[in-house]
């Protein structure tokens, strides 16, 4: 598989995981059938998270209102999220991992790549990969694609080729074979607005990215330009990291069970958001000095906007008014919204960080935030909904994302797992 001094590196990818893991617990009820994960299933305007691949047969796509998804299939079983059990089954294919080797990075609730490099012990490293991918399959009745390849992009491409269930091999040397007459967009790491920029310059594909001048791309695109070059080539030097450091950021995303279009009514999805991101980071022991906000159109297309505080933060009422004004400020009165999101920036340790104090307001200091820690206690010891302000009351997902078992997506990892979905 690998050259002498070569790495090997496996990529597992769970197939339509959150569906798979209602599958496995209740069979009779969902095996074979079309399936979606959905929220607000009761209201019928929920959106997709996920679909079984008998769904996807008959074009139910993540991103889909409920609504769309059973004029596609009216047969469609909808199924309301359950995150508690989804880090059951992600913690139990994880751990089935880590009895090959240490090393180990889990990148999401249903990814993980593995370094098997000294793992020789085991086996030859497809004998490794199919050993595990039978173990996921029969210990916890999971379906995986799992991609082997001396280098983590290329791991990855190739979890991506067969699904489900594939076992797929990418060495450098099948590079121009496999890659390079696909568009530059299919290279994992360049998202569409990179792929158009790369069009002005006439590349195309990923052939066309491989021979392309590399001082062009860094005069283009800086540093990145250097990695897309390597990348083309199949070269990747990044480490695979079992121990994740403190967190970069913190946040919430909440799909809205029907497009939000007031600012009235957007601002309380915000508070929501920027009292769990809030939450969350205290926790952590740490203060933020930026905001960033997402909001994302019915058509899927996303902006993301951030504002730097004059002072680092760690209470709600902060976090909120910068998130208020970062959606004043950039997203027009009427346009419709379909999902939200709140993130922390910029974190330090509290012990370490220095707070500016308000010359005018520097004695209320104190006094706000001996009623923070208090209301942190409360809700530590009676749950997330002992103590609400009433503008965080209301039906959309954005109120539920205090209860961990059915809250939405998190863009951050918390337990140790960050929740997204293939």
């Amino acid at each position: 598989m690998a050259k002498a001094g070569g790495r090997i590196i496996l990529h597992i990818d769970m197939n339509a995981f959150y569906c798979s893991v209602h599958e496995a617990e209740d069979p009779e009820a969902y095996k074979d059938k079309p399936t979606a994960v959905a929220g607000s299933v009761e209201l019928r305007k929920g959106i997709v998270v996920t679909s079984s691949y008998a769904a996807r047969r008959r074009g139910v796509k993540t991103g889909m209102t409920v609504r769309q998804a059973l004029r596609q299939c009216p047969e469609l079983v909808l199924i309301r999220p359950d995150f508690d059990l989804y880090r059951k089954y992600s913690r139990g294919f994880m751990d089935i991992a880590r009895q090959y080797t240490p090393l180990v990075e889990a990148t999401s609730i249903d990814e993980c790549y593995l370094d098997i490099t000294g793992s020789g012990a085991f086996g030859e490293p497809l004998a490794i990969a199919e050993t595990i991918q039978r173990r996921i399959r029969t210990e916890w009745q999971l379906p995986c694609s799992i991609g082997v390849a001396p280098n983590k992009l290329l791991a990855k491409m190739a979890s991506d080729m067969r699904k489900p269930n594939g076992l797929t091999v990418l060495r450098i040397r099948d590079v121009p074979r496999l890659l390079w007459n696909k568009p530059c967009e299919a290279l994992f790491g360049i998202g569409g607005k990179t792929a158009a920029k790369l069009r002005k310059l006439n590349i195309r594909t990923i052939g066309e990215l491989a021979a392309a001048d590399e001082e062009l791309l860094i005069r283009y695109f800086g540093v990145y330009g250097s990695w897309m070059k390597n990348a083309a080539h199949g070269i990747d030097h990044s480490p695979v990291q079992p121990v994740r450091g403190r967190n970069k950021s913190i946040g919430h995303t909440t799909t809205l069970p029907s497009d939000v279009r007031e600012r009235a009514e957007a601002h309380r999805v915000l508070l929501n958001l920027a009292d769990q991101t809030a939450r969350r980071m205290r926790r952590q022991k740490l203060m933020a000095s930026t905001v960033q906000i997402t909001v994302r159109r019915p058509d899927m297309s996303t902006i993301t906007r951030s504002e730097t505080l004059e002072s680092p933060t760690e209470t709600t009422a902060d976090i909120y008014a910068a998130a208020c004004r970062l959606f004043d400020r950039h997203w027009p009165e009427g346009e419709p919204a379909r999902l939200l999101g709140v993130t922390l920036q910029n974190l330090t340790p509290r012990e370490e960080t220095a707070v500016q104090l308000d010359l005018f307001s520097y004695r209320e200091q104190p006094r706000k935030e001996a009623l923070t820690r208090a209301m942190d206690q409360l809700r530590d010891k009676y749950g997330e909904d002992a103590v609400l302000t009433a503008g965080m009351l209301g039906d959309d997902p954005s109120a539920l994302i205090r209860n961990k078992r059915i809250r939405g997506t998190s863009l951050q990892m918390d337990e140790h797992l960050l929740y997204s979905e293939e």
